[in-house]
């Protein structure tokens, strides 16, 4: 481009810019306010989840149109500052244009990855999968990259502010025509073209290095808890468990979510010989070691497992034969409460090697668990248990 076209900026670029603006300007907002919510009732929870819907949605919306926009402005000539002489203010315009332009891929880029690690709560209003490619759903992950999420977005915020004010100094103090011609309207034409370096996008990407090691140093990245967890003494088994996995899937909102207890004991009695009561276990699970998406600190407060107060759950049966198949006929403690519970499992038994798996659906009522909650709106009744594990003799 050249002459007088070069020197201002089209339509199509004054629309990616102005919509980006109104998109970041209800995003952020609409995230900070959500983020302060209470979710102490079922209403309350709603409210918090469907923001936070709304947040997440407006931010895949930003990085389509980010995308767009910059794909856009790398074919396209940038009309010239239209005060060259100032060197450091114009340094610092590039600077900032070039966090601008980072920010607006990074941030929603970090919070997707985030919303894909992770399960429950608050998914997005798009006819698009929640999950990402090659993201795993792992917690560190989640908990990473919501941290890379956070400190992004300072620099994001820092940047508009620094964006508006110099917008701000230009109209009312320089009262030149910087903010007018990225205004609709009749084309406001400038001399020469912008002639760019790679000292702006450089020392951007160097404030973002900068401002990952401090969240680092911080501690930002990774899972930190002051619940204290039960630690639970070792067991003397007849039957000793080499590998298995508690999990437990509730529906949030209509979607499942699925968690893991990471800390518990099995002591089992077991002969396949013997008649009638086959043997017996006792499993005790650290409630403080679970593990369940984005709700875990919720399911771990008073109206849900109150782990503070009720560090473990105890299952106690015994194995009775079921046809091809077994049931530990028992009861379950959770918080205070003791109730009947029957688990229907299989056994494969190969020499002394045993591979068990099972599953149940408790009513999470029956153990007072989530009683702010006493419909289905937000949290079903049903949660589901699976269990499966190899045990050697």
């Amino acid at each position: 481009m050249s002459g007088t076209k070069a020197a201002t900026y089209g339509t199509v670029t004054k629309t990616f810019h102005w919509l980006t603006a109104l998109l970041i300007l209800t995003v952020i907002p609409l995230g900070a306010v959500a983020n302060r919510l209470p979710y102490e009732t079922n209403e309350q929870l709603a409210f918090k989840a469907q923001l936070f819907s709304f947040h997440k949605t407006l931010g895949v919306i930003i990085f389509a149109v980010a995308l767009g926009r910059i794909i856009w402005a790398l074919t396209q000539t940038k009309p010239a500052t239209l005060h060259p002489e100032r060197k450091v203010e114009t340094r610092l315009a590039d600077l900032v244009h070039w966090l601008l332009y980072i920010s607006l891929v990074a941030v929603p880029l970090t919070g997707w990855i985030h919303h894909a690690a992770t399960e429950g709560f608050a998914p997005f209003l798009l006819p698009i999968s929640q999950d990402l490619p090659f993201v795993p759903n792992d917690e560190s992950v989640a908990k990473l990259f919501a941290g890379l999420h956070w400190v992004f977005s300072r620099i994001m915020v820092g940047a508009i502010l620094l964006h508006v004010a110099g917008a701000l100094k230009h109209h009312f103090i320089d009262k030149d025509a910087t903010l007018r011609r990225m205004w609709f309207g009749p084309a406001i034409a400038t001399s020469g073209i912008h002639h760019s370096s790679l000292v702006a996008p450089v020392a951007a990407v160097a404030v973002y290095i900068a401002a990952t090691a401090v969240g680092s140093a911080a501690g930002l990245y990774t899972e930190k808890s002051d619940r204290a967890q039960a630690d639970l003494a070792a067991v003397t088994s007849e039957w000793t468990v080499t590998e298995g996995e508690i999990a437990l899937t509730i529906t949030q909102f209509g979607n499942p979510v699925t968690g893991t207890f990471n800390d518990w004991t099995s002591a089992i009695s077991f002969d396949e010989n013997a008649t009638g009561v086959l043997g017996a276990v006792e499993t005790t699970i650290a409630i403080g070691s679970l593990q369940i998406g984005s709700v875990t600190s919720n399911a771990l407060e008073p109206d849900f497992f109150h782990a503070d107060s009720f560090p473990t759950a105890v299952f106690a049966a015994d194995i009775i034969p079921d046809g091809d198949s077994y049931i530990a006929e028992g009861t379950l403690t959770i918080k205070d409460v003791t109730a009947p519970l029957s688990l229907p499992f299989t056994l494969t038994l190969a020499d002394d090697m045993a591979q068990m798996e099972g599953s149940v659906v408790i009513d999470r009522r029956t153990f007072a668990i989530g009683q702010s909650m006493s419909d289905e709106t937000n949290l079903d009744f049903a949660v589901t248990v699976d269990i499966a594990l190899t045990a050697t003799r």
